[in-house]
């Protein structure tokens, strides 16, 4: 984990007490920042997250959402959120931070929250709830500032609220002893065995070649559900755009067997997608397309590895999740899982709120989905 991100994302951290309260302010971004995204969100005090990203609010943007540039305040410091926004009859509008607000602690929500709450109400935006999923460690401090803030727990939304996160700050040498020696053994059999990682240009050919390995997984797997390809198409070509996607790719008997794609934003990397053949010959071959991932995202400066999705650490070792598989292969290059606290509300309207979270929510979402065959976040 790299040092700018650490306060926010320890667990226990004395100045989640200690520290004074700040005031925020809310605004939305300028044209200068939004042409200037990525530079800003990278900057956060947590570092930002890819779902944050230019590249991001472009997919999203139109598919179901509106996107918002979203800045919050304070002397001396500022935090650059994306803000995915749905309408509804009736109920109003829905703002989702998706993995924000990226505050320099936990201690801050509940002032920038404030401030978010200003800010709607003074522009009459009819927000009834603002949904967030901040990148803080899950403990008893953290869970005492969400209740001091007024958020009430929300369903979990992104596969990574439950992740494992490698440090790959040090030298090449360094990571590799850090993994367990069951991942090193793998890399360095499938390396001895003549297993060649390829990394692949994007365009049609290298999209629907990972597309079709992810269906193969899912398929044999069931372990997450799999959007339309016209989707992961667009995802790709956006971050490939801007210079933070990379694929990489093994072949067995001439034909890919095992793919992935990673993501390179600001200091952190992300194994967004990826997906295998069943029943392949060559031993280690997924273990070596992660190393080769690792090393090239050190390449590009990036000083955390996020595998982006395990079981929560309590059921890590639970057969019955539908994430084991996944997570004990992830958990091969790093133990220590960690838990965020997942998606909170703040509630502006409580009444609307009740009627979204008594039934609203699952109406609007069957209706969206079979309108547009899409998942609704």
């Amino acid at each position: 984990m790299s040092a700018r991100s650490h306060e926010y994302r320890t667990a226990h951290n004395p100045r989640l007490d200690t520290a004074p309260l700040r005031e925020f302010t809310a605004r939305f971004a300028t044209a200068e920042e939004i042409e200037n995204w990525d530079k800003h969100v990278t900057a956060n005090p947590n570092g930002g997250n890819m779902l944050q990203s230019a590249a991001y609010a472009t997919v999203k943007n139109g598919a179901g959402w509106k996107v918002r540039f979203l800045v919050l305040e304070t002397p001396g410091s500022a935090s650059y959120n994306l803000v995915l926004e749905k309408k509804f009859p009736v109920m109003g509008r829905l703002w989702y931070l998706i993995k924000g607000p990226d505050l320099a602690a936990a201690g801050d929500l509940k002032a920038a929250l404030e401030a978010c709450a200003a800010f709607v109400r003074d522009r009459k935006l009819n927000v009834f709830t603002i949904k967030i999923e901040p990148d803080v460690v899950d403990s008893a401090d953290a869970q005492a500032q969400l209740a001091a803030a007024g958020l009430v727990k929300a369903p979990n939304i992104q596969s990574n609220d439950s992740t494992a996160l490698l440090d790959i700050s040090g030298a090449e040498e360094t990571v590799f002893k850090a993994i367990s020696s069951r991942a090193r053994n793998a890399i360095r059999r499938a390396e001895r065995e003549g297993c060649e990682v390829l990394r692949k240009e994007p365009g049609p050919e290298t999209y629907r070649a990972l597309y079709d390995l992810m269906a193969d997984t899912v398929k044999a797997k069931g372990s997450m559900p799999l959007r339309g390809y016209k989707y992961y198409a667009a995802f790709w070509d956006e971050f490939c755009s801007r210079g933070q996607g990379n694929f990489f790719f093994v072949y067995e008997d001439g034909k890919p067997s095992v793919g992935a794609f990673v993501i390179n934003y600001g200091a952190k990397a992300t194994y967004k997608d990826g997906g295998s053949t069943q029943n392949r010959k060559q031993y280690g071959d997924s273990h070596l397309v992660q190393w080769a991932a690792i090393r090239r995202m050190q390449e590009l400066g990036c000083t955390e590895y996020d595998f982006c999705g395990t079981p929560p650490a309590a059921r890590i070792k639970d057969k019955s999740h539908n994430l084991y598989g996944m997570g004990m292969f992830k958990t091969s290059f790093t133990k220590t899982v960690t838990d965020f606290v997942g998606c909170h509300d703040y509630i502006l309207a409580p009444l609307r709120h009740r009627l979204w979270v008594n039934g609203a929510e699952k109406v609007f979402r069957r209706i969206e989905t079979a309108r547009t065959g899409q998942q609704f976040y």
